[in-house]
C-alpha cells in the first residue's frame, strides 16, 4: 500500500540538487520528510482526500536555502533601525537622521546602519563634529555597511566613557584627534561595544558578536521576552526569503537558550546552528564551554558545535591583515586579533574536542595565518573530517588555495560584498587592495577551480538577506577591468553553494540540502522558472512558498483541493 502524503507540490520545475534525479515535476511529503520525487502521475499515487496540494504553476522548486553566514540577533534588531544605505551627502544624511530621531523620541541610542565610508565625499570622513552638527543632545551612532566601524557623536562617546580614549586589544582602535579626544571613529567591536550598550536592550543583541560572553547581569523575564520577540521577527524575515536553515556566525549560550525557548513554543520556523564565539580568556575552559554547548544542543532544528573567531577586520578601515603592505598605506599590513602561538593553541584545543572552527579572515595575511592554525591542529591531533572554515577570504594567495584544497577547508564567501555589487562603491576598497592584487580578490572561480568546497551567504545584516539577490550578484558580477578574471557563477553553481554545499558545511549532507526521499522536507516554491529567466532578472525572484520540516512557514495557506473522483484513499 502506497504511503499517504500530507502535502504534495505539483506542476513544478523541480531542481532537486540530487545528481541521481536532478529534475522532476512533483514532490510528496509526510512526517516532515520527503516521501517521493517524480513526475506528476507518480506522485498522484500518494494523494488522499486529506492531502494539502500546492500547485507550483510551472515555477522552480528548490531545496530550502541554507544561509551559511548570518547574524540573527543583530540583524533582527536592525529591522527596526534607520538605514543610510545609498544615502549620499551631508544634507541627505542629516534629513534621514533627524526624521528617524523624531520617530524615536524615547530611544536611548539612535543607531543608523549602512553608512558608507564615503557618505560625505571621497575625501571627507564622518566624525563626532559632523554628527554633533546634526544632533548634539541625544546619543547618536552610525555604523558602516561592513559593521566594523562606528562613528559616534560627543554625547554618545561621553556616556560610553571613551571620549578620552582607552587601551584596547590588538586590531581595535578608538581614533584619537590632535586635541587628545576621540574623533568619533571607532574601529572594531572593543572600540564601540560601550556605545552599543547604550541601546534599548543593553547590547545583548551584539554580545555574541563582540565578546561571546553571557549577559551580565542575567536578563530578567521581561528582557528575555523582548529578545525572543526580536528573534522571532528575524526568523520571519528569513523564511520570507526562502531560508530554511541558518548558520549563525556569532554566538553564546544565551542565543541558543532563546531559540530553544522559541522552539518549545512551536515558533522555530527555521533550523539554526549557533557557534561559541571565542575572543579570549583561558583556552581550555572556553573550549570546554563550547563542547558543552555542542552536547546540550545537537538536534536537527537547533545545534551548536562550531567555534567562531576573528583573525582580522576589514579592508576599508585598514584593519584587515594583508600579507604585504596596503597599496595605499606603505608600512602597514594590519594587526591580527591573535598572535600565531595563541591562535594555534585555540585551534588545537577546539579540534581535539571534535569542534568545527570558523574564522573571519579577509586579508591574505589573515587567511595564511588561519591556515597555519588549522595545520597546527592537524599536526597535533591527526587528520580528521573537520570541515574547518574560513569566512570571507576577500584576498588570497594562490599557494594558500592549494593548502586549503589539500586540507579540505571550506571557503565561506558572500557574493554581495565585492566593490561594485548591490550598489557598493568601488572606493576606497580597490585602492586598499591595489591593482596588482585585484585578480586574486573575491576569487570565486579560482577557489572552485582549486577543488575547494564553496558556500555562499550574505552576512546579514551586512548585506540584505535575500539569497536571490546574492545569487544575482554571483551570476552577474563584472570584472573591474577587462584584464581581470571572470568570477561569474552559473545558476546551478550558485544554488549548489546555497543548498548541497551549505548542508555539507554543517555536517548535514546526509539529511538535508537535496530533494530526495528520506531527506527533510525543506524547500522553496519560487515565483519564477529560474532556468527561463536572464541572470539580470534573478534579483526580482521571491518565494511563493517556503516549507520547512513539511510545514508551510511562508506564503498564503493553500486551499484543500478535494476531488470527488479520488475515491478511496491511496
Amino acid at each position: 500500500m502506497t504511503a499517504s502524503a500530507e502535502m504534495i507540490i505539483t506542476n513544478g520545475r523541480v531542481l532537486s540538487m540530487n545528481p541521481d534525479q536532478p529534475e522532476a515535476e512533483a514532490i510528496a511529503i509526510a512526517g516532515g520528510r520527503i516521501l517521493a520525487v517524480g513526475n506528476a502521475s507518480e506522485i498522484e499515487a500518494y494523494r488522499t482526500s486529506a492531502t494539502l496540494m500546492i500547485d507550483a504553476g510551472g515555477t522552480t522548486v528548490t531545496p530550502g536555502m541554507n544561509e551559511s553566514h548570518i547574524h540573527l540577533f543583530g540583524g533582527s534588531s536592525e529591522l527596526d533601525q534607520l538605514t543610510l544605505f545609498n544615502v549620499k551627502g551631508y544634507d541627505a544624511m542629516k534629513a534621514s537622521i533627524l526624521a528617524y530621531a523624531a520617530s524615536k523620541p524615547a530611544e536611548p541610542l539612535l543607531l543608523a546602519n549602512g553608512c558608507d565610508y564615503t557618505i560625505l565625499a571621497d575625501n571627507r570622513g564622518v566624525d563626532r563634529h559632523v554628527l554633533d552638527s546634526i544632533l548634539a543632545d541625544r546619543p547618536l551612532a552610525v555604523m558602516s555597511p561592513d559593521h566594523h566601524t562606528i562613528w559616534a557623536n560627543t554625547i554618545a562617546l561621553t556616556k560610553a566613557g571613551i571620549l578620552e580614549g582607552r587601551t584596547l586589544p590588538p586590531g581595535n582602535e578608538i581614533v584619537m584627534g590632535e586635541d587628545g579626544l576621540a574623533t568619533g571613529e571607532l574601529r572594531e567591536h572593543y572600540a564601540f561595544d560601550d556605545v552599543i550598550a547604550l541601546g534599548a536592550n543593553g547590547g545583548r543583541d551584539l554580545l555574541g558578536l563582540s565578546t561571546g560572553d553571557e549577559p551580565d547581569p542575567a536578563p530578567s523575564a521581561a528582557d528575555r521576552a523582548y529578545d525572543r520577540a526580536l528573534m522571532k521577527r528575524g526568523l520571519q524575515h528569513l523564511v520570507a526569503h526562502g531560508i530554511t536553515s541558518f548558520q549563525n556566525m556569532d554566538g553564546n549560550r544565551y542565543q541558543l537558550e532563546l531559540l530553544s525557548e522559541i522552539q518549545a513554543e512551536g515558533g522555530l520556523i527555521c533550523r539554526g546552528r549557533v557557534p561559541f564565539h571565542y575572543t579570549g580568556g583561558d583556552i581550555v575552559t572556553q573550549m570546554d564551554k563550547a563542547a558543552q554547548m555542542q552536547g546540550d544542543f545537537n538536534g536537527e532544528w537547533l545545534n551548536s558545535g562550531t567555534v567562531k573567531m576573528f583573525m582580522d577586520g576589514v579592508l576599508d578601515s585598514h584593519t584587515a591583515v594583508m600579507y604585504d603592505d596596503y597599496a595605499d598605506r606603505p608600512g602597514w599590513k594590519g594587526e591580527p586579533r591573535f598572535d600565531q602561538v595563541t591562535f594555534d593553541r585555540v585551534c588545537m584545543e577546539a579540534d581535539k574536542r571534535g569542534l568545527q572552527i570558523a574564522v573571519h579572515a579577509i586579508g591574505d595575511g589573515a587567511v595564511a595565518n588561519v591556515i597555519d592554525g588549522y595545520a597546527a591542529a592537524e599536526a597535533s591531533n591527526g587528520q580528521r573530517d573537520s570541515r574547518h572554515r574560513i569566512e570571507h577570504i576577500e584576498v588570497v594567495r594562490a599557494d594558500d588555495l592549494t593548502r586549503m584544497a589539500k586540507m579540505k577547508i571550506v571557503a565561506s564567501m558572500q557574493p554581495t560584498v565585492p566593490p561594485g555589487q548591490v550598489g557598493l562603491p568601488l572606493e576606497p576598497t580597490l585602492s586598499r587592495i591595489g591593482r596588482e592584487n585585484w585578480a586574486r580578490s573575491y576569487a570565486w572561480r579560482a577557489i572552485r577551480d582549486a577543488g575547494i568546497d564553496l558556500i555562499f551567504s550574505t552576512d546579514w545584516p551586512v548585506s540584505p538577506v535575500s539569497p536571490m539577490l546574492s545569487i544575482h550578484s554571483a551570476m552577474t558580477r563584472k570584472p573591474w577591468t577587462d584584464d581581470q578574471p571572470d568570477n561569474r557563477q552559473t545558476l546551478m553553481e550558485a544554488l549548489d553553494a546555497y543548498t548541497v554545499r551549505g548542508a555539507y558545511a554543517e555536517f548535514a549532507e546526509s539529511w538535508k540540502g537535496q530533494l530526495k526521499p528520506g531527506f527533510v522536507a525543506d524547500l522553496v516554491v519560487w515565483d519564477h522558472d529560474l532556468q527561463a529567466i536572464e541572470p539580470d532578472e534573478m534579483a526580482n525572484v521571491a518565494p511563493r512558498y517556503t516549507i520547512c520540516g513539511g510545514r508551510l512557514t511562508y506564503g498564503p495557506e493553500p486551499k484543500m483541493q478535494v476531488e470527488t473522483e479520488l475515491g478511496q484513499e491511496a
